[in-house]
């Protein structure tokens, strides 16, 4: 009955492309830190609690333009932010989300991975690994707090 009270983890997705080592990489991290102690140079730490979806693929542009909403410079362009220096890239430089979206689906090269995005939190990381350790760092900093918070709060009914 109070189901719907209960914190819900928060979802992160990493739209990952598996011949890219950055992408190799943070999907790695973010399967650590959801299994192993968080940060892992603590051993007595917890793992971070979240949701993880996998998506194997580049984001449509709708996504794309949420993640673009979440990126910590909302000054640059979309291609600066989401394109990489492949040569295929230079087909959609300058060009809107649409045409990014379009052209990763059909050369997913063309796209800076890892694309990793905490849609509870509005943060984003595009092509890089640190990027996906602050949204990491974020998370322990929020359950770090969690747990003083419940330290703190009273035990018994009239304490």
């Amino acid at each position: 009955m109070f189901n719907s009270f209960k914190r819900k983890p928060p979802q992160i997705s990493i739209f990952h492309h598996p011949s890219s080592p950055p992408s190799k990489k943070a999907l790695d991290l973010l399967m650590r830190a959801k299994t192993s102690p968080y940060p892992p140079t603590e051993p007595t730490a917890s793992p971070l609690e979240y949701e993880l979806d996998i998506v194997e693929g580049p984001p449509t542009a709708d996504q794309l333009r949420t993640i673009l909403s979440y990126m910590p410079s909302k000054a640059t362009s979309p291609s600066m932010a989401l394109l990489s220096a492949h040569p295929s890239a230079s087909e959609a430089s300058g060009k809107g989300v649409k045409e990014i979206a379009e052209l990763a689906s059909r050369n997913p090269k063309a796209l800076k991975w890892p694309v990793v995005v905490d849609w509870d939190d509005g943060k984003a990381a595009v092509g890089s690994v640190d990027g996906v350790k602050e949204i990491l760092e974020a998370l322990r900093r929020k359950r770090d707090e969690g747990e003083k918070e419940e330290d703190t709060k009273p035990k018994g009914w009239f304490t």
